[in-house]
């Protein structure tokens, strides 16, 4: 089931929206405060957003800005305001496509279902997996905080993207070790434990902190 975040101050609009994508079988989220569209982008975790362009307090030019510096989600522009211009801003804002209003609702969702089919059908994994306003990126190994974007190893990411896929649920040493090194080979429970305290130590730095839990005798895990 894809997920479709949808940025839209008329509320007549946004729901009607929710619930003809609902029907087609998306789970669709509206945003709540159009102040905060970043962080509830990033704790949704969509696979697509649908962005108006006229907003208050920040137009969808703004926003889709905000989304780029963590996340390659496709984007489609649905305005009023479709000259040129506006077109080829939204475009080059990093937008995926453009909708002018008023559409065709199954116009649209033809549309949404050729871009998700584009981006998505010859990948395995979300795009983005997020706690409590930490994103990590799935597709360029990345972790962004406040802004602020951290590279990660290869054991880093691995370790990250396990314990952000089973979020609430201990990961047992057992489980990572396999993860990281899926080899039949010895592999001295230290390094695990070496490379655990190394990626604490760098997402203490990026604001971070005891965003890992120890479960001792059992394992490790995010959230819960």
């Amino acid at each position: 089931m894809y997920r479709i975040f949808i940025v839209e101050d008329d509320e007549g609009i946004a729901g009607a929206l929710e619930n003809y994508l609902s029907s087609w079988g998306f789970e669709v989220k509206c945003a709540a405060d159009l102040r905060s569209v970043a962080k509830e982008f990033a704790e949704f975790a969509p696979q697509l957003v649908l962005l108006d362009i006229s907003l208050p307090f920040y137009n969808g030019f703004y926003w889709c800005g905000e989304i780029r510096k963590t996340s390659q989600v496709p984007v489609i522009f649905i305005s009023s305001a479709s000259d040129n211009m506006n077109i080829i801003t939204a475009m080059n804002a990093g937008g995926d496509d453009f909708i002018a209003k008023p559409f065709d609702l199954n116009v649209l969702t033809a549309k949404i279902n050729a871009v998700l089919r584009r981006c998505y059908d010859f990948k395995d994994t979300a795009p983005l997996l997020e706690h409590n306003g930490a994103v990590l990126n799935t597709g360029d190994a990345t972790i962004s905080y406040n802004g602020e974007k951290t590279d990660l190893t290869k054991n880093e990411y691995r370790i990250l993207q396990t314990l952000l896929e089973n979020k609430g649920s201990v990961v047992s040493r057992e489980t990572l070790m396999n993860k990281l090194w899926e080899t039949d080979c010895f592999v001295d429970e230290n390094t695990l434990t070496v490379n655990i305290a190394r990626l604490r130590k760098k997402l203490e730095r990026s604001g971070l902190e005891n965003f890992i839990s120890t479960k001792v005798g059992m394992g490790y895990m995010i959230g819960g």
